[in-house]
């Protein structure tokens, strides 16, 4: 263990003079270490580890399983949990729908664990049996995060509206799409709530844009370059709100693995490039577009009144056919961010872990 920067092992003591021990947050800042401390003093056993720091005599032990897990080499090889190596990337109908009963998911804890995984791994789940009530959304909102209200309210109206500010507000069909790319962050989680289904058509459809990624990076590496490194516009404007967001259509980490997809064809802005690089980046927009669009990549699928939907807004886009002006169909939804429904699986894992 010795190799491990005397630094790093200083900054992580949890002795109760650096960590209060009821938050497990630090009692100290960087500046108030040594500014080149040396582990003068080793002393372990087959448990701990014990370091002696020079110049100021600080002692800090160490659990040796707790030193391994969190060795500071472990980051390059350990998953992000937002990226995708930490996903179950799927391809279309192959994909078996992750579908729960919300009664099962309210009493059952490893039926609710099971539904938080598949929207952190898969990317979505599906609910059935919900409440088919006005608002009920917030209530399974609720049970995974927390809610995001946005221009639209805390719940917004999946239904056709005269002279609709937002094309998802008509009856028209919508290509597989990121919902709110203008905003910064964009919502990480969708929910919608069927309340009435009865219209002819207004089916419903998913496709994982990491998985569609990833295919774009093994065919053709220039193409994913250009999507990962060109700045692209998103806008959004009515008469009381006027959002934009630039970002490029696929996000990487630090490390360079796919973090975000950002896909919407209605609210992207022309693209500012130099003229040379304008035809091999619609190139490269279509070749993304040929792979999102691709009806075997999408899962399919019917709401019906009291089915609910949950996903992962920056991984999976979602799209529907068009159905019939006067067949009633009306969904409610909300957003969520991702790390209410990480915190509330950690929580559950972490109780079922130590029962």
């Amino acid at each position: 263990m010795t190799q491990i920067p005397a630094i790093w092992l200083r900054d992580n003591c949890h002795c109760p003079e650096c960590v209060d021990p009821v938050s497990g947050q630090k009692l100290f800042g960087i500046t108030d270490l040594p500014i080149a401390p040396e582990a003068s003093g080793v002393d372990e056993t087959p448990d701990h580890v014990t370091f002696t720091f020079a110049p100021d005599g600080h002692v800090a032990t160490f659990p040796r399983e707790w030193l391994v897990a969190n060795h500071p080499s472990a980051p390059a090889t350990t998953p992000n949990p937002r990226t995708e190596d930490a996903k179950t990337l799927w391809h279309g109908a192959s994909h078996p729908i992750p579908r729960f009963a919300w009664d099962g998911f309210l009493t059952t804890d490893d039926i609710r664990t099971a539904c938080l995984d598949a929207v952190l791994r898969q990317g979505y789940a599906l609910l059935h049996g919900v409440p088919v009530q006005d608002r009920t959304v917030l209530r399974v909102a609720s049970e995974f995060g927390y809610v995001r209200t946005t221009n639209y309210g805390e719940v917004f109206e999946v239904r056709t509206e005269p002279a609709a500010t937002n094309l998802a507000f008509t009856n028209l069909p919508i290509t597989p799409h990121t919902d709110n790319p203008y905003r910064d962050p964009v919502p990480t989680v969708q929910l919608l709530h069927c309340l009435v289904n009865a219209a002819e058509g207004g089916d419903s459809a998913l496709v994982d844009g990491f998985e569609a990624a990833g295919r774009l990076r093994a065919a053709d590496p220039a193409a994913f370059r250009s999507l990962t490194t060109t700045p692209v516009t998103f806008r959004y404007r009515d008469a009381n709100t006027d959002l934009s967001s630039t970002q490029p259509l696929i996000g990487l980490d630090a490390k360079g693995r796919v973090r975000e997809v950002r896909f919407n064809n209605r609210s992207m802005q022309p693209v500012s490039l130099e003229p040379d690089d304008i035809e091999a980046f619609y190139a490269a927009y279509r070749a993304f577009a040929d792979l999102l669009y691709d009806a075997t990549a999408a899962v399919q699928f019917r709401l019906g009144p009291g089915d609910c939907v949950i996903f992962d807004n920056t991984r999976v886009l979602h799209a529907r056919t068009g159905f019939t002006a006067d067949g009633r169909r009306h969904l409610q939804g909300c957003y969520i961010d991702l790390d209410g429904v990480a915190s509330n699986h950690k929580v559950l894992t972490r109780a079922e872990s130590a029962g």
